[in-house]
């Protein structure tokens, strides 16, 4: 799923090319992916894009006051053409659920693969009238992101580290991957209660936090939507690399599995070398 670092790499590459275009076409091959129906897809045609948001892991294109959002979710991503295909998009068997073409030629196609179909896109005319954004929590790049306001929320929360960092109503845009590097990073175990930690773990978390997600979005910058997942993948530490070396201490990264996800993490780093139970109870293995 892209997560922060990718969503701002695309925000910048669509900025590029999508300020100052005329959106001449809006094709839906799939319905299901569009969550609002007022105004209809036909509206944002013949607008003029005048900027491209990010909003947690929510893609946002403004064009006279509308605003078409996305969010891709697990499975989606967005595959640009500077020469779109003449044809007109129909619905099929097709990856392609949404069309957008521009007044030049180019355009770009929202994909999803899989068959757990979670893209979603919304037109709207306020972007807080799409749900996921309207509840988002503060984003930890932000001004407003300081120390003393993440120790308010670890303060303020019961509940393990890692899913406060995943929680998209408390910190925008970090997912299961950057979650898992962050902690990495300051050390600390996925399933470490908040109240427990020291004023001098959370400064660390902190630290950790702000310092993966800069760099990532620097990694990521200027870089082509299609090259944005390989250079996640590739810059992970722990994340997605079970049984390989950790960089740092080279123990070898473990994973806990989940229904629907799995974490890795390092024992040695994180876990004092106890290796965690790979069950949703997560407890230490004794």
């Amino acid at each position: 799923m892209p997560e922060l670092p990718e969503v701002s790499g695309l925000v910048g590459f669509l900025t590029e090319r999508l300020v100052g275009r005329a959106v001449v076409g809006v094709e839906l091959a799939s319905f299901a992916v569009l969550k609002t129906f007022d105004p209809p897809p036909q509206a944002f045609e013949g607008l003029v894009v005048d900027a491209v948001h990010r909003h947690g892991k929510f893609v946002d294109i403004e064009a006279s006051g509308l605003h078409f959002v996305f969010h891709l979710s697990r499975a989606g991503w967005l595959r640009w053409s500077d020469n779109l295909p003449t044809t007109t998009l129909r619905p099929g068997k097709s990856p392609i659920a949404v069309r957008v073409r521009l007044d030049d030629g180019a355009g770009f196609d929202l994909t999803e693969a899989g068959t757990q179909k979670r893209l979603a896109v919304y037109l709207v005319r306020d972007v807080q009238e799409v749900p996921g954004v309207a509840k988002l929590g503060i984003d930890p790049l932000s001004e407003e992101f300081t120390e003393e306001a993440f120790a308010a929320l670890v303060a303020e929360r019961r509940m393990q580290i890692k899913g406060l960092l995943r929680d998209q109503s408390e910190i925008a845009g970090v997912g299961n991957a950057y979650s898992d590097e962050v902690l990495h990073v300051a050390k600390l175990s996925p399933f470490a209660m908040t109240t427990a930690l020291t004023p001098e773990q959370v400064h660390t978390l902190y630290e950790a936090l702000r310092t993966t997600l800069t760099d990532a979005v620097a990694a990521a910058s200027g870089k082509p939507a299609k090259e944005l997942k390989d250079a996640k993948r590739a810059g992970m530490r722990v994340h997605g690399r079970t049984g390989e070396a950790c960089p740092v201490c080279g123990d070898v990264v473990r994973e806990v599995s989940f229904a629907d996800r799995s974490l890795q993490y390092c024992a040695t780093c994180q876990t004092g070398g106890k290796p965690l139970a790979d069950r949703r109870m997560s407890k230490l293995l004794k």
